[in-house]
């Protein structure tokens, strides 16, 4: 397992803990994170503060790989997310790109529909 591998899968086994920080720790300063159906959060800080809004609102959540390539600094992942908020669950299909450089991520793309986000995490 290469090194850009190694480093997104501990960012997805930190993401199935809800483990903010230790995401925080694989990130780059300067990090680029795009859920494609949305504008680009550039920054730790910006990119920590999102994460937040979607970890502590869930009493659950998993970022499952079903199937990771890896190509140097390139690793891309086929996940299923799961997000459990009491006894409701959402389970999204999610293609997602990674761009690894000095151990941590630099830019992290995902890919999915946006419509059962929106209903899943919308108020009331």
């Amino acid at each position: 397992m290469d090194g850009a591998e190694l480093v997104v899968r501990r960012f997805c086994e930190a993401a199935s803990s809800r483990d903010v920080e230790r995401m925080a720790a694989l990130l780059a300063e300067d990090v680029v994170y795009h859920n494609m159906p949305m504008d680009p959060v550039v920054g730790l800080a910006a990119t920590v503060e999102l994460l937040h809004t979607f970890m502590d609102g869930c009493d659950e959540v998993s970022f499952g790989i079903r199937g990771l390539a890896a190509a140097g600094h390139l690793v891309l992942t086929e996940r299923v997310d799961s997000f459990a908020i009491g006894d409701r669950r959402l389970d999204l299909p999610v293609m997602g790109a990674f761009e690894e450089d000095g151990g941590r991520i630099r830019a992290w793309r995902d890919y999915f529909d946006l419509a059962p986000v929106l209903g899943f995490f919308a108020p009331g």
